[in-house]
């Protein structure tokens, strides 16, 4: 299963089971870093909406916490967040909900797009460096 289908699975989910949207980047990605999905679920456990408080989107953040657990530099993470950036014009949770908000978009569509962004955002720098 590739990392966006296991970010798929984990985003849909059945009642009663929620991971967060940096748990939904960490998890898929755990072997790669060297930790067990337990390991990686606890290490996002209060990443998600923007860590508890409309800080950093945590999609944002655990696609960070990936790139610096594989060895990835500042070029990579700087690329990354200024693409993010350049998408949604913020990387703050906050800012980011009010504007999906505005335009009508339902929360979980919203975040479950940016998830899903993050996850194929890193198959391709870690496929490029593989290619390099």
């Amino acid at each position: 299963m590739s990392h966006l289908e296991q970010v798929r699975a984990i985003r849909n989910e059945g009642p009663g089971v929620h991971h967060n949207c940096c748990q939904s980047i960490l998890v898929p990605f755990a072997r790669e870093m060297g930790l067990s999905e337990e390991q990686a679920n606890a290490l996002g456990a209060h990443f998600g909406a923007g860590m508890r408080h409309g800080a950093v989107c945590g999609a944002l953040s655990g696609a960070m916490m990936v790139l610096g657990a594989m060895g990835y530099g500042e070029q990579e993470a700087a690329a990354l967040i200024r693409q993010y950036r350049e998408d949604h014009g913020a990387t703050d949770c906050a800012t980011l909900l009010k504007a999906s908000h505005d335009r009508g978009e339902p929360r979980k569509a919203h975040c479950d797009g940016l998830v899903y962004e993050m996850a194929e955002a890193l198959d391709r720098i870690i496929s490029q460096r593989s290619e390099a």
